[in-house]
């Protein structure tokens, strides 16, 4: 019992290392001469889409049904696992309606962002990097922490950004800046 909670410990610690040097931040295109500045209108959409990640994030740990099902699209698709990262079957693919039952179960406690990037496309942003959760287990006894890296699609439709879709994926991700986000 011992040797798992020192384990638990040395975890936490280690996933929470670099989390206190690399803040919620947009993509800085000034790092690489080959990704373009960012306007005034796309850092303002940047921002916009970084607070409604963490507040889709928070809203899932306290399972606020109401305000997900309202940022996500009925196609809504997120696809969990190592599995598929490593070019095996998904662990898990959630549709909307399974996902929102994750979220009124409060099956996530925690969910921790860590080295959180963007990329604006016009009307498409895609965050990027890697979080710490922990998870009840839908009110299994044990209890569970994992750490995923992760890429999300957002779209801004009828004036508003919704969140269209999640990917577990073979982290540590790389963004226009070419630098390891774990490096940051």
């Amino acid at each position: 019992m011992r040797r798992r909670v020192v384990f638990v410990v040395a975890f936490v610690v280690a996933a929470f290392a670099g989390r206190f040097t690399s803040p919620l931040a947009v993509a800085s295109p000034q790092k690489a001469a080959s990704a373009p500045a960012l306007s005034a209108e796309e850092s303002a959409a940047a921002a916009e889409v970084l607070t409604l990640d963490q507040k889709i994030g928070t809203a899932v740990t306290r399972g606020e049904t109401a305000y997900v099902d309202s940022v996500t699209p009925g196609d809504f698709v997120m696809v969990h696992g190592d599995g598929w990262t490593t070019g095996g079957k998904p662990l898990l693919t959630d549709t909307k309606q399974s996902m929102l039952r994750r979220v009124t179960s409060k099956y996530y406690d925690v969910l921790d962002f860590d080295s959180v990037k963007v990329e604006m496309h016009g009307d498409v942003a895609i965050t990027y990097g890697r979080y710490l959760a922990h998870t009840t287990g839908g009110g299994a006894p044990d209890r569970a922490w994992f750490s995923v890296w992760y890429e999300r699609v957002y779209a801004k439709r009828d004036g508003r950004w919704i969140y269209l879709s999640h990917r577990t994926v073979h982290g540590p991700t790389f963004g226009p800046d070419r630098q390891s986000v774990s490096d940051k």
